[in-house]
């Protein structure tokens, strides 16, 4: 028998390749580099709300507390007055004040800021809403936010007059405010 001789085949082997550095090769290295700048976020994120959350400030809805109410009396014959409130809130997140009623005020009740020009002279401005912000509150005063009013001609220093103050998430809050002398009655 006759055996055929066939050429030989040279096999030549290809280079080992080596890892890149940094671990995974090729595919897999770039996957895991697209998959670690979201993981990295999530867990920066979960690690801030875990400690807002251990501190005790979230979760927490407003809570709104009316603590004291003045109004000053007017002086002769001008009826519009201005009326303070102390309001508290221990809550966790901020609410806003957008609104004041009274049964025993007659026409407008408004909430205002007291601004003063460049020159020193100071005026009233109306505005829609305050805040009272998260774990303090407001302390209205005659120098910052009041609320201003018509006084009744038969309300007297120790009059109740009743208010019920609407805030956008807690809802409405009533109190009774005082009727004092301007500078009498204790501070709020």
């Amino acid at each position: 028998m006759h055996e055929s001789r066939r050429p030989a085949r040279r096999v030549t082997a290809e280079p080992l390749r080596r890892p890149r550095r940094g671990g995974l090769p090729g595919p897999l290295s770039d996957a895991f580099r697209a998959a670690l700048a979201p993981v990295v976020a999530c867990g920066l994120a979960l690690g801030g709300l875990t400690t807002w959350v251990a501190l005790g400030r979230a979760g927490s809805p407003p809570r709104i507390e009316v603590t004291a109410g003045r109004v000053f009396l007017p002086f002769g014959e001008n009826r519009e007055t201005a009326a303070f409130f102390r309001i508290a809130n221990p809550g966790g997140a901020q609410d806003l004040l957008v609104d004041i009623t009274s049964s025993a005020v007659e026409g407008g009740i408004a909430l205002s800021r007291h601004r003063t020009t460049d020159d020193g002279a100071a005026y009233r401005e109306e505005t829609d809403s305050v805040a009272v912000p998260a774990f303090e509150g407001l302390t209205m005063s005659p120098h910052g936010v009041d609320v201003t009013v018509r006084a009744d001609a038969a309300w007297r220093s120790g009059s109740l007059v009743p208010f019920t103050l609407h805030f956008r998430h807690s809802g409405p809050k009533k109190v009774l405010a005082v009727v004092v002398r301007p500078g009498e009655g204790g501070a709020l």
